[in-house]
């Protein structure tokens, strides 16, 4: 399932085993503080926990979430 966001890309999603992984960039141009709450609301209520974070020149963030698989729908927010 591929998304994209106007202030941040997001690849394609992966299963792995028991996790799925959610890539997301970043662009240069997002505070600290706002890829902070960003990440935050993701994990509140999408269930998702940080698994990576790449800081690329130019300020460029690549982020991998990751969250246990479950039979349960977890709700999907447009941040």
């Amino acid at each position: 399932m591929a998304r994209s966001r106007p202030t941040g890309g997001v690849e394609e999603d992966s299963v792995d085993g028991d996790w799925e992984y959610r890539p997301v960039q970043l662009p240069g141009d997002v505070s600290r503080m706002t890829a902070a709450v960003r990440l935050a609301i993701q994990a509140e209520f999408g269930g998702w926990e940080l698994s990576r974070v790449r800081l690329y020149p130019g300020g460029v963030r690549k982020v991998v979430l990751r969250r246990r698989r479950t039979s349960r729908m977890l709700p999907e927010l447009s941040v």
